[in-house]
């Protein structure tokens, strides 16, 4: 049996993985472009008239990777901005709800997604997730509704749509707007239509880590003109397009992208669709070895889910059969070499914004005339399965692992085979440090 890395045995790995971001000279070419023509904002091109009709000539950056990123996503229009957050909070606003209304939110997702809800004086209600996929529960989803149910936000979440089929349907039942979170979905499918396409509108993120990146950034999609007009005015401040620069309509902000970051995801976007397919083709690879093994369950990747992003690739990880706690298990695995973490420490719910109820001068608008007061805490009876995820059930592999080969992807099995043969040495030594 070959020793742990952990007791000073040879890591399986010491190369490293594929390195994130992918960039050449298509983005430093581009770059120069934009510094040396001395425009670097996108309103050195005109008054926002981009969005509803083009100019003939000279084009913003910004201008034209929104036009290219909606028309791959099967969107009208885009809006780009400073970062995802910000598009999530803008697309809210310009839904005009009234204060205390409520959105529905998956438990197990980012921060963003429910502090855009509260941002805009509203109210997040948390519902359970699938345990296969880890999206939001469908079957959740009706009972969790109220008269003050104003919209249903869905988190594509790790890459994987949710099921549009049947939120669509619920939505529509309730006559209630979908809200996609897509900041992981980048050209992703469900049956052959993109996600960020299905809602009233998408938010895609272009953070750091994202499968498209131009360090930050965002974009808002949708196929509504009305709609994507009052975005557009409130990422610029309160403008209205096509009308004087110092002319403001309603209360902004000013989220907007710079034509480097546009520069590089313009860039970014021809890899998009060759990447996609290659961590599809291994994270499918790397599931059927995993599978193999007692303990580890990859989670499942819908039939309908026709392109799976992968920007999170995860597994269940079950403490009951394999007699290992999970964190030990991730140290060993990490020690030989692969990237390996346990995701969220908690659900959403349970971070102390929520708690203690930090939100707008105080816990505005819980308890007050507006809503009712609400304690977050009793979120843990009703979504047992991202307790589960975030306490000692999910590992989540990053997705610059799978831009590799298919030798990378026996080298994480192997890891893990080589960690869960040492577990009964291992958890002793563990006891005895």
């Amino acid at each position: 049996m070959a020793v742990l890395a952990l007791y000073g045995g040879t890591p399986v790995r010491a190369d490293e993985f594929a390195v994130w971001p992918v960039c050449d000279r298509q983005e430093e070419e581009a770059l120069i472009e934009v510094l040396r023509g001395k425009k670097w904002w996108r309103f050195a091109f005109g008054q926002g008239v981009e969005l509803i009709e083009p100019k003939e000539g000279e084009r913003s950056q910004v201008a034209l990777f929104q036009e290219e990123f909606a028309r791959y996503h099967e969107c009208k229009y885009g809006i780009a901005a400073a970062n995802g957050t910000g598009t999530l909070e803008i697309g809210i606003r310009a839904m005009n709800l009234g204060i205390g209304d409520e959105i529905i939110v998956p438990a197990y997702t980012y921060i963003a997604s429910a502090a855009c809800v509260l941002q805009n004086n509203c109210i997040p209600i948390f519902i359970v997730i699938d345990p296969n996929t880890y999206n939001i529960d469908p079957g959740r989803i009706e009972e969790a509704i109220t008269d003050r149910t104003r919209a249903i936000m869905v988190v594509h979440f790790g890459g994987q749509p949710a099921d549009m089929d049947r939120i669509l349907t619920i939505a529509g039942k309730h006559n209630l707007p979908v809200i996609e979170d897509a900041a992981h979905a980048h050209g992703c499918e469900w049956k052959k239509q993109k996600a960020g396409s299905f809602g009233l509108f998408s938010s895609f993120s272009f953070q750091a880590s994202k499968n498209m990146t131009s360090g930050e950034g965002g974009i808002l999609c949708s196929n509504d003109q009305g709609f994507a007009s009052e975005c557009d005015s409130l990422l610029w401040s309160g403008r209205k397009v096509g009308r004087p620069w110092y002319e403001f309509y309603r209360l902004g902000w000013n989220y907007r992208m710079t034509e480097f970051q546009a520069a590089i995801l313009r860039q970014q976007l021809t890899r998009l669709d060759k990447q996609i397919r290659h961590r599809e083709r291994l994270a499918h690879y790397l599931s059927k070895k995993l599978n193999s093994i007692d303990g580890i369950s990859p989670l499942i990747q819908d039939e309908r889910t026709t392109l799976h992003g992968y920007h999170i690739y995860m597994f269940r990880y079950d403490e009951s059969v394999i007699g290992l706690k999970r964190e030990k298990f991730i140290e060993a695995l990490t020690a030989e070499g692969i990237p390996a973490a346990s995701g969220y420490s908690f659900p959403l719910y349970k971070n102390p914004m929520f708690i203690n109820k930090k939100f707008i001068n105080g816990s505005f608008p819980l308890g007050t005339q507006y809503h009712d007061d609400i304690d977050y805490s009793s979120f843990e009876e009703k979504c047992p399965v991202s307790e589960l995820a975030c306490n000692s059930q999910a590992v989540w592999l990053p997705q610059n692992i799978f831009l590799g080969n298919e030798r990378d992807m026996d080298d994480v099995a192997l890891a893990v085979e080589k960690v869960l043969e040492n577990k009964k040495d291992l958890a002793a030594w563990r006891e005895k440090s």
